[in-house]
């Protein structure tokens, strides 16, 4: 997922970066003056009263994992005090991965992130986050936001996933979307 950056492009994500982190964080990262230090955890936003959301937060927890996920629930209390400069009601409408770096993707490049996250799928990852690969991700993130959409229009029965119970979740609304999508 790395990109070729010249310094001062580095230099300035770098400080973009800075922004979204606790001041431990920012100290860790100004430690790394050869460039960003390499992303050792990422943290997945979700919704965890949508069933796509808990479904794919059940598959990710389930899949060997080369970069640990955290799942956090989206606009929540822990999610506010973790990310303090994080756009959270930007977060509520899309899916939002947060690295210990401070990088922040969201939509196809969240989806991206957690791909790359994991054992089997890296190689995908990398092929997705390509010009000619990002379009493919885009559609996929947009397919989910509209299944969210279709199966969020009512109120499902109590579901197990993975062992866990879960309360019938509150309709997803539309809540996903991913910017530039054509509107349907």
């Amino acid at each position: 997922m790395a990109s070729d950056l010249t310094s001062d492009q580095a230099s300035d994500q770098t400080s973009d970066l800075a922004s979204n982190l606790t001041s431990d964080q920012a100290s860790d990262l100004a430690e790394h003056s050869d460039g960003p230090p390499p992303v050792r955890r990422l943290t997945v936003l979700h919704d965890p009263a949508c069933l796509l959301c808990r479904h794919l937060t059940g598959w990710l927890r389930g899949s060997a994992q080369l970069i640990p996920l955290e799942f956090v629930a989206v606009a929540s209390a822990e999610a506010r005090e973790r990310f303090p400069g994080l756009d959270h009601q930007a977060a509520l409408g899309e899916i939002t991965v947060v690295a210990d770096t401070g990088e922040v993707w969201r939509g196809a490049q969240a989806f991206v992130a957690c791909l790359w996250a994991l054992a089997e799928h890296r190689p995908l990852a990398h092929r997705l986050a390509t010009p000619a690969g990002l379009p493919l991700a885009r559609a996929a993130a947009f397919a989910a936001s509209k299944y969210r959409q279709v199966t969020g229009a009512g109120r499902l029965p109590e579901v197990d996933w993975a062992g866990l119970s879960y309360p019938s979740p509150a309709p997803c609304e539309g809540a996903c979307t991913v910017p530039g999508a054509p509107a349907v």
